[in-house]
């Protein structure tokens, strides 16, 4: 399913970081909704992702590289673990892809609860260093 993009089809001189979003988007068989809800982001933010008139923090970019189960640095330069060419059209039976989904809905789970356990341990910290 990922494979190492060696002829750069989706590098900067080729696809813009909206069009490497869909086009991962679309290989993990989701619609702008589906995966908007996902991220818990309005329709439009992604929406504007895709058409590459804004960028998402850095924590939504974290969610959504492990959604569509691509690389951070491919999503941004089009280097490094991503998806395949189209020109190389593989399909994934959809009950393989629903389980992935769902491990993929687990591990941003997992994210961001562990996130929100480092916010409340910094709290808790500062909270005990002012007593």
């Amino acid at each position: 399913m990922e494979t190492q993009v060696t002829d750069n089809w989706y590098g900067p001189d080729t696809a813009t970081f909206g069009d490497r979003v869909a086009a991962a988007r679309e290989q993990a068989g989701m619609d702008q909704k589906k995966l908007a809800r996902r991220l818990g982001v309005k329709l439009k933010s992604l929406q504007d992702w895709e058409y590459d008139l804004s960028e998402p923090r850095a924590n939504k970019l974290s969610m959504m590289a492990g959604l569509l189960n691509v690389s951070i640095a491919w999503l941004l330069t089009g280097q490094g673990e991503g998806v395949e060419d189209p020109s190389d059209p593989g399909t994934i039976d959809p009950e393989i892809a629903d389980l992935l989904g769902e491990i993929r809905d687990i591990k941003v789970q997992i994210s961001q609860s562990a996130d929100r356990l480092g916010r409340l341990e910094k709290q808790l910290r500062l909270k005990l260093k002012n007593e």
